[in-house]
């Protein structure tokens, strides 16, 4: 069983392994924007939520990531971001030239052409009745991605997309960002006691979740979506500190992370991708691009000081964030005078330096496939190949 301490982190899940790994393929025109989207529609957990479950679960005490040191970099105050900063989605939003994206709930002045995020922090993939099933505790009910897609069709678009037409040239403007999202299937799982070898099985029921609500967004008429994998999360100080072990065969002798636990995110990214492809060609005038969360992030903990990360790899900035300590061996609430030195923000989430890493290797680099040169044409084949995830 995994130390109770650990527990009040992973409501904001993480989903591993580093941050939301995915989006925005896009190329950079000569102005260095991107301008075809009109807006943006996530959904996702901690990586992307930036403020639902903070106005969905308001509680006394507050969750750990509503009050400082969270969002202390770029907002000066928390803002329901698992953070010190901004996040994957809100660097893509910048690059798009769009404002960031509000939440769904407790956004203000949402109307119909704006952006709208339905992440939130915690959320799992699969619905809840499956943990409920399996004896497995959720820390939060009622957000998973079938609940946000509920959101979405059921309150969202019938007060502002009355007419079928509306609704067309809305989708069709918007990026469509899914995920990233069922790291915390995961976690529910680990931190409960259940084996790895239990929750490798869960893998394909995660991955036929995301699966299922991408063709329900398509019906809807998605045109272009990014869909992030998981994180490299044997590399997460969270999972390191609960996983410790004496065998340094476990380990990966270059980055320090744990194998069998980045293994299993690659394993996820797999089979994930395999049914991209198979989506992508029943769709073929969908643009459907897998973001590639995992070694966006690798890049810099195989060379942190490369990118300034000049802690390290694996150091966490705070070591016991907000109300919770996560780490029994950092006590004190002791948060560093330069986050931007560090990749780990509280243990599971990454600090805003990180997440405009992976944001950047998205957008400029080869971390999304296929990759988007914003001339908004869907009508082509893409396919998801050549990609490693080692």
């Amino acid at each position: 069983m995994a130390p109770s301490n650990f527990s009040p982190i992973f409501t904001c899940t993480i989903v591993y392994s580093l941050l939301i790994t995915s989006i925005l393929l896009l190329t950079q025109t000569k102005q260095g924007s991107c301008s075809c989207f009109k807006s943006i529609i996530g959904f996702g957990d901690s990586i992307a939520d930036t403020g639902n479950l903070q106005h969905l679960h308001q509680s006394d005490p507050p969750l750990f990531f509503q009050v400082p040191p969270y969002g202390e970099t770029f907002f000066h105050r928390p803002t329901g971001r698992c953070s010190d900063g901004r996040l994957i989605i809100d660097f893509i939003a910048e690059y798009l030239g769009l404002p960031l994206v509000p939440p769904f709930y407790g956004g203000k002045n949402l109307s119909g052409g704006s952006s709208v995020n339905f992440a939130a922090a915690s959320a799992n993939a699969l619905p809840d009745s499956f943990f409920v099933s399996k004896g497995i505790k959720i820390p939060n009910a009622n957000i998973s991605l079938s609940d946000q897609l509920s959101w979405f069709k059921e309150l969202f678009l019938p007060k502002f997309y009355r007419k079928p037409s509306e609704l067309k040239r809305f989708m069709e403007e918007s990026l469509v960002i899914v995920g990233e999202i069922g790291g915390n299937d995961y976690n529910h799982a680990l931190l409960q006691g259940e084996s790895m070898e239990s929750v490798k099985n869960f893998v394909p029921q995660v991955v036929g979740a995301i699966t299922s609500a991408i063709h329900e967004l398509i019906k809807h008429g998605a045109v272009t979506l990014i869909v992030p994998g998981n994180f490299p999360i044997g590399c997460l100080a969270a999972y390191l500190t609960l996983f410790k072990s004496s065998n340094q065969n476990d380990y990966d002798p270059k980055t320090g992370c744990i194998n069998w636990l980045n293994e299993f995110a690659t394993h996820h990214n797999n089979l994930l991708k395999s049914e991209l492809n198979r989506i992508q060609k029943e769709n073929p005038t969908t643009k459907i691009i897998y973001a590639d969360y995992y070694n966006a992030t690798m890049r810099f903990l195989r060379s942190p000081l490369e990118y300034g990360f000049s802690k390290g790899g694996l150091a966490t900035c705070c070591g016991g964030c907000g109300p919770y300590d996560i780490d029994p061996l950092l006590r004190g609430n002791q948060v560093c005078e330069n986050p931007s030195e560090y990749v780990g923000w509280d243990g599971l989430h990454l600090t805003e330096a990180a997440y405009r890493v992976v944001a950047t290797g998205l957008i400029k680099e080869s971390y999304t496939i296929p990759r988007i040169n914003c001339s908004c044409a869907s009508s082509s084949k893409y396919g998801l190949v050549g990609l490693s995830d080692q």
